[in-house]
């Protein structure tokens, strides 16, 4: 009787059980510390918004048609989302570098798909797990109206898997601490705070409405947006098909970097 080979997509491959291993590995990585991966961005977000809030004096005030305060806190969300996402996955291959165990990552039986797709899930879930707190604690203070929980969904998990990618690729290229805090400080946070979070992109000048417009950070919070708020002002649906091209032309570059061992391998 011949012997069949086992299926790549069956539960019990080697490769699927190393992706879930690390998955699972990054995962706890993050909730040993939540005080401080779940609890600080809440604190954050929330300062923004008492600053936005007591600032504008006005609650009630208005940006597309909505309450400026479900406008912000849509942004808000995203913003944190986006940030630790990014964070998550640059800092575990960063911390393993300058630590020297990053051999042990490499020496185990892992395809590069299931590496990479280990790094990039674990990131991308704490994104998704600091938006859901995020939310439910801001919910009480803004009270979204959420037409579309689906396309609310989409973009976020979209969003988080994006910059998770774009945090493996950082993690790739930086050596030390002093490099990855030069790409959150010049790439990540301007991209963060240039995208509509705190106000619409309608109200730049043309030039510069255009560079906001292809921002991938501005697809995340817009489409996240039209399905938590109801507001939109980009296209929905084009800003969805954007996210996910660039989301797998991000996945496509990553893995090929890391099926040469680009700066991972001495």
């Amino acid at each position: 009787m011949a012997t069949l080979t086992p299926s790549p997509i069956d539960a019990g491959h080697p490769a699927w059980r190393g992706f879930l291993a690390l998955t699972a590995r990054e995962t706890k990585r993050f909730l040993k510390v939540w005080a401080q991966t779940l609890g600080a961005p809440v604190v954050t977000t929330l300062l923004f918004l008492a600053v936005f809030v007591l600032a504008l004096g006005e609650t009630k005030k208005e940006v597309g048609g909505i309450p400026y305060l479900e406008f912000l806190g849509a942004g808000l969300v995203v913003m944190a989302l986006a940030q630790n996402a990014f964070s998550n996955s640059a800092s575990s291959l960063i911390i393993m570098k300058v630590q020297g165990n990053i051999v042990d990552l490499l020496m185990a039986p892992l395809p590069p798909a299931a590496l990479l797709g280990g790094l990039v899930a674990g990131a991308a879930l704490r994104g998704l797990a600091v938006a859901a707190v995020v939310l439910a604690t801001m919910w009480p203070i803004v009270g979204f109206s959420v037409p579309s929980p689906l396309t609310a969904l989409a973009f976020a998990a979209l969003g988080s898997t994006l910059m998770a990618i774009l945090g493996v690729l950082a993690g790739l290229w930086a050596q030390k601490f002093d490099q990855m805090a030069t790409i959150t400080n010049f790439v990540i946070t301007p991209l963060a705070f240039l995208s509509g979070t705190f106000y619409s992109v309608e109200r730049l000048p043309p030039a510069f409405r255009a560079v906001a417009h292809a921002d991938p950070l501005f697809w995340m919070i817009d489409g996240f947006r039209a399905g938590i708020a109801g507001h939109a002002e980009g296209h929905t649906l084009l800003g969805l098909l954007a996210l996910s091209a660039t989301t797998l032309a991000l996945w496509l570059v990553t893995l090929r970097l890391v099926r040469r061992g680009w700066r991972l391998r001495a």
